[in-house]
């Protein structure tokens, strides 16, 4: 059976942190790909502030190109907004019964695991990779990492943000070593963050 970790993300932009950390997981588990599953929606996040999502998908798409284990995928596009993860798998385990899926996500999101939309299925059924993040956390008592299908990686922590590349392309700063060359130019002709 193939194993598909899955990356989801808005991707706005996708930088090299998350390419490095991509690789490391494909690298260091037993996973034969990684998808990069751009959303349309997150239930979480601000809309306005997301470039339209073949833009995003296209800017994925090139990153990865040079990484044979590492895919776009734009399976959420066709699913209902606001999209959520286990519908995602459930769709993904329909029409690929072939493959498992798995799941990463950083440290500070498995701190919100609990309030995910049926979180309890989500856990007992899939793996889930954990990886270190920098965070303000007080009380890092996590709900589910004890759990024997989650699994905390000492992947490379890379503080770089989405957030922090958009305001900096916003200024006219350079941001070419935070970016995969192909989306720095993909970027660099086009108006998007301006």
């Amino acid at each position: 059976m193939k194993k598909i970790c899955l990356f989801f993300g808005s991707f706005n932009p996708i930088h090299i942190g998350h390419l490095i950390l991509a690789n490391y997981i494909i690298e260091n588990t037993d996973m034969d790909e990684l998808w990069f599953v751009v959303s349309p929606q997150n239930p979480f996040k601000d809309k306005k502030s997301l470039l339209k999502d073949h833009n995003r998908l296209d800017m994925v798409q090139l990153a990865v190109k040079n990484y044979p284990k590492l895919r776009a995928s734009n399976v959420e596009f066709s699913l209902p907004i606001p999209s959520y993860t286990i519908d995602t798998l459930t769709y993904l385990h329909e029409k690929y019964p072939e493959y498992s899926f798995s799941l990463i996500m950083g440290e500070d999101n498995l701190n919100g695991l609990s309030k995910w939309k049926n979180a309890e299925v989500l856990v007992k059924n899939h793996q889930i990779i954990v990886y270190p993040r920098v965070f303000e956390e007080t009380n890092k008592q996590y709900q589910y990492v004890d759990h024997e299908n989650v699994s905390v990686i000492k992947a490379p922590i890379i503080e770089l943000s989405a957030t922090e590349i958009r305001a900096m392309i916003k200024e006219g700063k350079n941001v070419r070593p935070m970016l995969p060359p192909e989306v720095f130019e993909y970027l660099d002709g086009s108006n998007f963050y301006k």
